[in-house]
């Protein structure tokens, strides 16, 4: 099915294809994939070739574009651009605690099963068989959109002319205990300048921290607001203009009344904004699945957060921020994750995921890459980017400190522009 719209200086179409749920099965259940395709107005009647982006996540739909700018700006000047929302997310048969609902626990384990990178790339496959039949197109990932470009050259890289990665290069071998270990001390670093740029902001945490201890507090979604759930804005900390949100809304977090210290009602709207993962289960759900290969993640980041005894919080003690850690008692908390939990629980002991990567593929990869590193970047460890990016044949990287992980939100144009010039050997600018 295809419905053509027009949106400001773009016209767009939206694609719907059933698919496999498993391809290894014939036949199999299907599910839906939905994609959007645009392209510049003055373009719209010239054979231009394909760039598909993936999103980062896991568990977010693409983009949804407003306008021709940032790095869609850039890339219609050359390309029909696909939006591809993952499976599970956006259009593509959504994976949430209703959808799920008719399955036991062990079944809606089975299905997510085959929500990671690999099925990804194989809906991928199965979509330019219909669109770019011809030709290989090229890709753009972002986070873990870079993980599934990753997977793409070790699984299918006829597939590809080129491919772009930003914020999203991680490591080909290294177990999750490790990924976890390094990226702890990245959310300390981020805490540590989050205080110092804001003098007041530790004042206002702490205050707020022993408030929730003292009293029970929900949030306008009805949920407890605990101290760890207050803890989990820290994910913002590593995104550009994120400190300076968090910042602003603990300012008026607690207000003074004719009772005494109370509890802001704005602060409690505006908290969940904060956080996607009742919006957004399969973030929850298969984060930690993303670094496995034929390993169980054994809940990682729960796991790694002992050896980091700072994180925990008591009252007199000052609060520290996690960041893109997804923990057990989250299903607890968390009221469209609830229903969740026991097949959080199988999906953390599963111990047969397949391999992702392959790495003597990569290491004879004939596919331009071009990566943009962010060597601030809270989540994702540089190290490792810098340790996969000697492994992958043919790709060249900028390696940058001027921007955070979402820079390609925010400077996307001339991060996109820079990475075109550096795949295809002009100097960058």
């Amino acid at each position: 099915m295809h419905i053509d719209h027009t949106l400001s200086d773009i016209v767009a179409r939206k694609h719907f294809f059933s698919v496999p749920l498993d391809y290894q099965q014939s036949p199999s259940k299907q599910i839906t994939v939905f994609a959007r395709e645009i392209v510049s107005i003055e373009n719209q009647h010239k054979e231009l070739p394909y760039l598909v982006f993936f999103q980062g996540g896991p568990g977010f739909g693409a983009v949804r574009p407003i306008s021709n700018n940032g790095w869609i700006k850039r890339a219609l000047t050359e390309y029909r651009v696909l939006l591809l929302d993952q499976r599970g997310t956006g259009l593509s048969t959504p994976v949430n605690a209703s959808s799920l609902s008719y399955m036991s626990a062990t079944d809606q384990a089975d299905y997510l099963s085959f929500f990671r990178a690999d099925n990804i790339i194989r809906d991928a496959e199965y979509i330019r068989a219909k669109l770019s039949p011809d030709q290989p197109w090229s890709i753009l990932g972002q986070s873990f959109g870079g993980f599934c470009v990753l997977h793409y050259l070790s699984a299918a890289p006829e597939g590809l002319k080129e491919a772009y990665i930003t914020g999203g290069i991680p490591s080909l071998t290294r177990p999750v205990d490790e990924v976890y270990q390094a990226t702890y001390q990245r959310v300390i670093a981020k805490n540590n300048d989050f205080f110092k740029r804001f003098t007041d902001a530790r004042l206002l945490v702490d205050n707020l921290a022993k408030y929730l201890y003292d009293n029970k507090v929900y949030l306008a979604t009805g949920e407890l607001l605990s101290v760890e759930m207050l803890q989990l804005l820290g994910i913002n900390l590593g995104m550009e203009q994120g400190p300076e949100s968090v910042y602003y809304l603990l300012e008026h977090a607690l207000v003074e009344t004719n009772h005494g210290v109370d509890i802001n009602p704005l602060f409690l709207h505006q908290f969940s904004h904060f956080l996607d993962y009742s919006t957004n289960p399969l973030f929850a759900l298969l984060h930690e699945s993303i670094y496995c290969q034929h390993n169980a993640s054994s809940w990682a980041a729960h796991r790694v957060r002992s050896q980091f005894e700072q994180f925990n919080y008591r009252p007199g003690k000052p609060l520290l921020f996690t960041g893109e850690m997804v923990y057990p008692w989250m299903f607890a908390q968390f009221e469209q994750l609830e229903p969740l939990q026991q097949a959080a629980n199988l999906i953390a002991a599963k111990k047969d995921w397949p391999a992702l990567y392959d790495l003597e593929k990569l290491s004879n990869n004939k596919v331009p890459v071009a990566a943009a590193i962010y060597s601030e970047d809270m989540f994702v460890e540089m190290q490792y980017s810098l340790e996969t990016a000697k492994q992958v044949n043919n790709l060249k990287y900028w390696l940058t400190s001027e921007y955070e992980h979402n820079g390609i939100r925010m400077d996307g144009e001339h991060i996109l522009d820079k990475l075109i010039s550096l795949n295809r050997g002009k100097c960058l600018r």
